[in-house]
């Protein structure tokens, strides 16, 4: 069986930076899941209007099959997953169980992360959204959360640590 993980949270705090390292030190698959949206949802982002679920039903669904057929021992996803729905839509689509590491931080330290990215869809305006999107992981979600503002070698240290704890 396939380890799937998703590494989530609001745009700006991280994703991709600590979901691929996870990977490399796992010797697993990575997938940018904003590889997957459709051209319409990237339009949508970079007019800075927010996606709907409705047009996120169909990325997951895309996000999801795409894991299921990485092959390998761990699959690592970068996934925004804000929403418990989404995350429980991934898992369902990749048909695997899903560890979730949720990379948090407050809004100023994620705007100050978003306005100095450059080649991105997603603008810091859509900032707020995410945040009022966001649904934290509950204690009955299997993963856990993780400060950014502690340097990403230790995020990615505590994180391995914790996979190794879970099966």
């Amino acid at each position: 069986m396939t380890r799937l993980i998703c590494v989530m949270g609001v745009a700006g705090c991280g994703k991709s930076t600590i979901g691929a390292a996870i990977a490399d030190r796992l010797g697993g698959a990575f997938i940018e899941a904003d590889e997957h949206h459709p051209q319409a949802n990237i339009d949508k982002m970079t007019a800075g209007t927010p996606l709907t679920d409705e047009d996120r039903w169909p990325w997951l669904d895309a996000l999801g099959a795409a894991a299921h057929r990485t092959q390998g021992t761990s699959v690592v996803v970068a996934c925004s997953a804000l929403r418990r729905v989404y995350r429980r839509r991934l898992a369902e689509a990749a048909h695997e169980p899903v560890t979730f590491i949720h990379l948090a931080g407050d809004k100023r330290t994620i705007a100050d992360r978003m306005k100095g990215r450059s080649g991105h869809f997603m603008p810091p305006s859509l900032m707020d959204s995410q945040f009022a999107t966001l649904e934290p992981l509950t204690a009955d979600e299997p993963g856990l959360t993780l400060d950014i503002a502690r340097p990403p070698e230790d995020l990615i240290e505590h994180a391995l640590a914790a996979l190794k704890e879970t099966p």
